[in-house]
């Protein structure tokens, strides 16, 4: 089973994919870069993100929510980023695990209030890799596709998801 994570944000996306959920295996990572800005840098995301959902084919995708925003200005953009992520998610009929940052931390780390570096210390420890590049957002990616593995698969029943 590929399990994708989707870091959602403006102009960089972060993405896992694993594989497996017993014991998840590493495929790739990455971040979407998005030059293009409005609603050109939306169909820009939606290009890019389908690209990759047609070369990666994931059985299920774990996305982080919005959980709160200091700046009106960067949420609202966020969150129409995410929109057309699982648009694209939903065309395809891939299901969706929605993740607020807590509840990625404490699947990874068991801690819910964790830093970032403890985050990356654990991702990278559970996936037996030493550098995961510059990018948090690419990190924080696999970590929500850590915790949609982790998920026992009785609880997918599409009632929390999209």
């Amino acid at each position: 089973m590929r399990i994708l994570g989707v870091d959602p944000g403006t102009a960089r996306i972060g993405y896992g994919l694993l594989e497996g959920r017993a014991n998840p295996r590493l495929l790739t990572y990455g971040t979407i870069e998005v030059v293009a800005r409005g609603t050109q840098g939306l169909r820009e995301l939606s290009e890019k993100f389908s690209e990759l959902l047609d070369r990666h084919t994931p059985a299920i995708a774990g996305v982080e929510k919005i959980f709160f925003a200091k700046n009106q200005k960067t949420a609202i953009p966020v969150a129409e980023a995410r929109g057309v992520i699982l648009i694209e998610l939903l065309r395809r009929n891939i299901p969706v695990i929605e993740w607020r940052p807590a509840e990625v931390k404490i699947a990874v780390t068991s801690y819910g209030l964790a830093d970032k570096k403890a985050v990356a210390k654990m991702v990278r420890k559970l996936l037996g890799v030493s550098d995961l590049g510059p990018y948090d957002d690419a990190t924080d990616a696999l970590a929500i596709a850590l915790a949609t593995a982790f998920r026992d698969p009785r609880l997918d029943d599409g009632k929390d998801g999209v």
